[in-house]
């Protein structure tokens, strides 16, 4: 359906907002906080779109959905095939609504940003894919005939998942391969239910099940089975290796051995994965967070997920310590609002030297110093200076360490002809995402270090694409 409203009709009308779970509440739940668009409020932010010719948030959104497509059946009202538009490029679109970064991709593209908000294409994406998942009408794409090749997909994370999309669409048979006991990597263990409900994953993954991908869980390449045995023993044609960036960095500062002291990944994963936020009818192991003085160390979406879920857990003062300002923050803006509506306290400009304990090893505090931005540094942000003279002390029943990850080492080092870097990433060519075994891809957070949901599954889209040309042409 073609725009009805003029240029500067569509002008007039101001971006329409999600409704949300008050602050009050939220703090205290694990449930959504963004509560979706209704129909009325969707057709009306659809009308916002200009319908450029050469649109440029389809270049910016690294999987290139056909956004004014999906808009323009959205204004139509015909949001089943909204949905399944958007299928035609990205397998996890209930998923992408909420956790992409749009501000930095389509949305970041869009030409209404210029002057005026740009159009709220995630809450669009989000809106019909609900839509689509309650109508129980998913619109999955049709497979090619069967090829008789074998793909195997080590990681059920972003990349993998979207890779396995793919190649089942070209007719492959594809096996993904996930070391935990369920589906969906960092979107199930790292991402809280408040952010991302396990049940929206749990759906998507059941869609590429319908659309014949084979998923086996416990299975951890490197021990279980190898990489050369799945090529030579097992009959598999070609290997993706998908497996995240899900190794923890830490401070490497005094006292980080106390007990008290947790990583990101182990902190959410035993909440999400392990379900420690339904207690007590998950008895899963977690420091038990009531009436305690939490800080998460770091400034990115992890660290926002970790204070903000300490903070539901029952802390009674979530501290967000960071060494730089506010404003430096990786974090989503959004993120960092909500965590500022429901209670946390944001230290920036503040840097750990030492954690201080008990004499027999518990957490009692963290020592660190004022800090103030200097110089530029390589990712363009302003170098954190340390303040003389600026030492004080924060009391401390629980410390998260939420500064980054590098690549878990185990297929690697169980695969001595593929080449890795510093980090254990794995090296790939940028174009293919070969790597330099044959028959073997790597794409994701393992070759480009973390990043979010929608680089990875644009990255499983690249490898897919290079894989299926292996797997016609047999060339290398």
């Amino acid at each position: 359906m073609s725009n009805p409203l003029k240029p500067k009709e569509r002008l007039a009308i101001p971006r329409q907002h999600m409704r949300e779970q008050a602050a009050t509440e939220r703090r205290h739940n694990f449930q959504e906080v963004n509560l979706g668009l209704e129909t009325e409020i969707a057709k009306r932010e659809a009308l916002r779109c200009l319908e450029c010719t050469n649109a440029a948030c389809i270049h910016g959104c690294p999987v290139g959905v056909k956004v004014r497509e999906f808009v323009s059946l959205v204004l139509a009202g015909d949001y089943l095939a909204a949905a399944a538009k958007i299928r035609e490029d990205n397998v996890l679109p209930a998923v992408t609504g909420r956790v992409c970064p749009q501000e930095d991709q389509c949305e970041g593209a869009c030409v209404l940003g210029n002057k005026f908000e740009p159009l709220a294409i995630g809450y669009l994406e989000r809106f019909v894919a609900d839509y689509e998942r309650q109508s129980g009408q998913i619109g999955l794409p049709k497979n090619a005939p069967k090829t008789g090749k074998r793909v195997a997909i080590i990681g059920s994370g972003p990349a993998g998942l979207s890779a396995a999309g793919d190649l089942i669409q070209r007719g492959h048979d594809v096996t993904v391969f996930e070391a935990l006991h369920e589906i969906g990597g960092v979107l199930i263990y790292g991402i809280p239910e408040f952010r991302l409900p396990k049940d929206i994953v749990r759906s998507e993954v059941e869609n590429l099940r319908r659309m014949g991908v084979e998923f086996q869980v416990n299975v951890v390449i490197g021990k279980t089975v190898t990489v050369d045995e799945l090529l030579q023993e097992q009959g598999y044609h070609a290997i993706l290796v998908a497996t995240g960036a899900g190794l923890p960095h830490f401070l490497k500062i005094p006292g980080e051995h106390l007990c008290g002291v947790y990583s990101a990944n182990e902190f959410l994963t035993r909440v999400n994965l392990m379900k420690a936020y339904r207690f007590p009818e998950y008895d899963e192991p977690v420091y038990d967070c009531r009436d305690k003085i939490v800080a998460v160390f770091g400034g990115g979406n992890t660290a926002m997920d970790s204070v903000r879920t300490a903070l539901r857990l029952g802390a009674k003062r979530a501290l967000l310590i960071y060494r730089r300002s506010e404003q430096e923050m990786p974090a989503r803006g959004e993120e960092i609002k909500h965590a500022k509506e429901e209670g946390v306290e944001i230290l920036p400009l503040t840097a750990p030297v030492e954690f201080l304990g008990t004499a027999d090893g518990w957490l009692t505090g963290v020592r660190c110093l004022r800090m103030e931005l200097g110089e530029p540094d390589a990712t363009g942000r302003r170098r954190p200076v340390i303040v003389p003279g600026s030492e004080f002390d924060v009391p401390l029943d629980l410390a998260i360490i939420a500064i980054g990850t590098s690549g878990n080492p185990l297929v690697q080092s169980t695969t001595p002809d593929l080449k890795t870097r510093k980090g254990s990433y794995i090296e790939a060519d940028p174009v293919t995402l070969k790597t330099s075994k044959p028959g073997v891809f790597a794409a994701g957070d393992i070759v480009t270090g973390g990043a979010t949901v929608i680089l990875a599954m644009g990255a499983g889209r690249k490898a897919a694409h290079a894989m299926a040309d292996y797997l016609t042409t047999g060339q290398w």
